[in-house]
């Protein structure tokens, strides 16, 4: 009896944390579509009886798209939708491609063999989702690809404050995945950076790294000319 208890506990937190993923996709869709707009409050029982839901899941997605930093938690006010200026986005960006080519140069100096075997297996996993046409999938081989490099590192510090900033950008990593051609630019993308590695080319890895994160020029653009014009703010308020 016991065992069948501990059974069904492990199903019900699978089956919130489902749920809570589902919420936070929904969320972040209409966040970035311009149906939740900046200031908005998100009321958890609000949002329970929308989507069918207990509060628990609910209150777990909002954890995630806060720290992702697309809500904020306020005093009294609870969860309210975040506005981020231009300058903010770009100058994020610019930290994380050079926080992850640190990761790839080191990592080109330290893995060891089994280390760059996982390496091959992440991106090979890549390759077979690619194929499938579901970003949300491939998002979460990339996000492993890219945790099997920080690992590779051998540097905790640097891993633990490369995979924050990289989950304060998950969101728009994720929005980018729509796009028409991103998914295979990626792929392509982590070829170069993998081929370096197992090169044990650190050079040519922080470059790759850095070309693979990096949000510039056109592709910044891009990005911007994608979210709704009310998200961004032209400068802080």
């Amino acid at each position: 009896m016991a065992s069948d208890a501990s059974h069904q506990v492990g199903l019900t937190q699978k089956d919130s944390g489902r749920r809570a993923d589902a919420l936070r996709q929904r969320l972040e869709r209409e966040i970035f579509s311009g149906a939740l707009l900046p200031g908005e409050r998100l009321d958890e029982s609000g949002l329970a009886r929308r989507f069918g839901v207990s509060r628990t899941p609910v209150r777990e997605a909002l954890l995630q798209l806060a720290s992702a930093g697309l809500i904020e938690m306020r005093p009294r006010q609870g969860a309210v939708v975040a506005a981020i200026t231009v300058q903010q986005l770009l100058q994020m960006f610019e930290v994380m491609a050079d926080m992850e080519a640190l990761c790839a140069r080191y990592a080109a100096r330290r893995m060891a063999p089994a280390e760059r075997q996982a390496l091959q297996r992440a991106h090979k996993a890549c390759v077979d989702l690619a194929r499938r046409r579901d970003p949300e999938q491939y998002y979460e081989a990339n996000r492993i690809f890219h945790e099997v490099v920080y690992a590779g590192t051998r540097n905790a510090y640097l891993e633990e404050t490369t995979r924050a900033l990289r989950n304060r950008l998950s969101s728009y990593r994720r929005f980018q995945l729509h796009q028409p051609g991103r998914v295979a630019n990626s792929l392509a993308e982590h070829e170069a950076v993998v081929a370096a590695i197992l090169a044990g080319d650190a050079e040519q890895a922080a470059t790759a790294m850095r070309a693979h994160v990096s949000v510039q020029g056109e592709v910044f653009t891009d990005l911007v000319s994608m979210l709704p014009p009310h998200y961004l703010q032209a400068t802080a308020s």
